[in-house]
């Protein structure tokens, strides 16, 4: 098979689930013996307009982009839904709902099906202003309207298109990232006044959606003895917010901004924490908890349905969402009791490693391309196609 890629920023993922998402897929399909093109923003590829390069077997493509909140997204994406139709594709991919509102472009090539990924509902994110919103939402529209297959990384999303549009879509979760070795000594924890063991991590994108300042507020309330709070993560189209959070901190040694990380330190720090939070309003399948799950960090999150897929049944502690008293409560319970989070960590970890593999996620979207190249007259996502993954 041919297949196109657009929506990613580019590879190799520098931040954002859909990046890491690509470079685990993407690579993993070229081994079986398909091509894969992939259209990424010069902004982040760093690379000069048109130029293409080599990410492990895929073609990444690197397209001119605008500089501006959201422009470089949908201009990269508008090009690379252009240039998709002159390439013969045999699919034509498209990941998050801003991205989607081009999908019908590649329905002018007859032979093209084309397939969206949803791993959010986008135009609820706090980052966005009014007009970008709306162009999301119209993006969400198009998916229904125009993808031969839709796929959600959550039951919640299987849920909202089934009741919001009548639309069947095909379940293919998200799975962790792959963590290498990482320093056994925890020289770069200790160097940031760390103690294994003895701190609780957030580890995402530093926006609203997120709370990463209710985390904050809450950690300020408890002042647990002897523990720190790290925050991990990159900056989002939301510089304000996070200058806001930096003053709130500015005068307590115990909250620390670790700032990007990755690779070898993203691991390190990830493996040291005694409590992995995520307090999020909005999430689609979050991959930084399914990390923290896969490496047996115990999890304290916010009681928002895909937190209670992966938390639920023993897996982890949840609070009411954005109640401070609720995770004040919680985080204390789960300091105090390290013998149940841990046993709670590693049913977590065993959910994890059954439930949520990059080599089942792949095998489940090969095998939905060959069901949409070999019945024509059908849309996997549509209401003529029952077929489940799972």
């Amino acid at each position: 098979m041919k297949i196109a890629v657009i929506g990613a920023k580019g590879l190799p993922p520098k931040q954002g689930g859909i990046e890491h998402y690509c470079a685990e897929v993407y690579p993993r399909i070229v081994a079986k013996g398909h091509s894969v093109d992939l259209f990424a923003r010069s902004s982040t590829t760093d690379s000069s307009p048109f130029s293409e390069y080599d990410y492990e077997g895929v073609r990444v493509i690197s397209l001119p982009c605008p500089s501006g909140k959201g422009l470089d997204a949908f201009f990269s994406s508008m090009l690379g839904a252009m240039m998709s139709v002159g390439n013969r594709y045999d699919i034509v991919h498209f990941h998050a709902l801003g991205p989607s509102l081009f999908t019908w472009i590649p329905k002018l090539s007859l032979s093209t099906k084309v397939v969206v990924t949803c791993q959010g509902l986008d135009w609820q994110r706090n980052k966005w202003g009014k007009l970008s919103s709306n162009l999301i939402l119209q993006g969400e529209k198009a998916a229904v309207r125009f993808a031969d297959g839709l796929i959600v990384v959550s039951e919640e999303l299987r849920s909202y298109f089934r009741q919001t549009y009548g639309k069947q879509s095909v379940y293919i979760p998200n799975a962790a990232a792959t963590y290498g070795a990482s320093d056994p000594t925890f020289a770069y924890g200790k160097s940031l006044g760390l103690t294994a063991g003895r701190y609780v991590l957030f580890l995402g994108r530093l926006v609203p959606e997120k709370c990463p300042d209710l985390l904050i507020e809450a950690f300020k309330k408890l002042k647990p003895a002897g523990w720190k709070l790290v925050l991990a993560g990159g900056v989002s189209d939301t510089k304000e917010f996070t200058a806001q959070m930096l003053q709130q901190v500015a005068d307590d040694p115990d909250i620390i901004f670790a700032g990007e990380l990755r690779g070898a330190r993203l691991w390190e720090i990830v493996r040291g924490s005694g409590l992995f939070a995520l307090p999020s309003d909005l999430e689609g399948l979050p991959l930084a908890m399914l990390e923290a799950m896969s490496q047996a960090i115990p999890v304290l999150a916010s009681d928002i349905p895909p937190h209670q897929q992966l938390v639920s049944t023993n897996r982890g502690v949840m609070f009411r969402a954005g109640n401070i008293d609720s995770l004040v409560q919680q985080m204390d319970w789960a300091i105090q009791h390290p013998q149940e989070m841990k046993q709670m960590a590693e049913n977590a970890q065993r959910n994890v490693q059954v439930n949520y593999s990059w080599e089942k996620i792949t095998a489940d979207n090969l095998s939905l391309y060959e069901n949409l190249l070999s019945s024509p007259g059908q849309r996997a996502g549509g209401k003529l196609v029952t077929t489940k993954l799972s």
